[in-house]
């Protein structure tokens, strides 16, 4: 059976629902009813920094508390969604410290993250002021999925910027009832 995780990276006031996660939740209601769904908000319950002691200690122990959830739901998931906003054109730092924590859990003894991550499908669904602005953070998704032998199944980019401006972007809204398709 799917299961979408969305991870979404918006650091909007909490009960303000941005354009990009907007847009990813006119996407996932195409998915089919048995596909099961996720949504974390990633600013909720913010990540450490990540401390890198690659070159030091060189592997990491087993995360604790909310590294720990965080990780077991990225494991668990079939299909990761990035919801991500353009932020001085890449990823929202909740995003970018979830990602910088990837070379950590690649380096957890016995945990074949990178193996285990080669099964599952990497999505982006993101919006910004134009379409060119968002091409760093497309490109970083991509080299991300390439890294970890993940497909990147597919992009979803629409118009941004102030609060409702993606309910107006047809082209967008017509590509998110497309975007899932592909995966089923």
């Amino acid at each position: 059976m799917s299961h979408y995780l969305f991870l979404v990276a918006s650091t909007r006031e909490k009960g303000h629902m941005g354009n990009t996660e907007w847009l990813a939740r006119e996407a996932a209601r195409q998915l089919p009813s048995h596909a099961a769904q996720t949504w974390i908000r990633l600013a909720d319950e913010p990540l450490p920094a990540f401390v890198d002691q690659r070159h030091t200690a060189g592997t990491y122990p087993m995360p604790e508390g909310r590294q720990k959830a965080l990780l077991d739901a990225t494991l668990a998931c079939t299909d990761l969604v990035l919801v991500a906003p353009v932020y001085w054109f890449s990823f929202p730092s909740t995003l970018k410290t979830y990602l910088d924590h990837w070379s950590a859990w690649l380096r957890v003894p016995g945990l074949d993250f990178k193996t285990r991550m080669s099964s599952k499908r990497l999505w982006l669904v993101t919006t910004s002021g134009d379409r060119a602005k968002a091409q760093p953070m497309i490109d970083s998704s991509r080299l991300c999925a390439d890294f970890l032998s993940m497909p990147l199944a597919g992009v979803l980019w629409g118009k941004g910027g102030p609060p409702e401006a993606v309910q107006s972007d047809d082209e967008a809204i017509i590509a998110a009832a497309r975007l899932f398709l592909v995966a089923q």
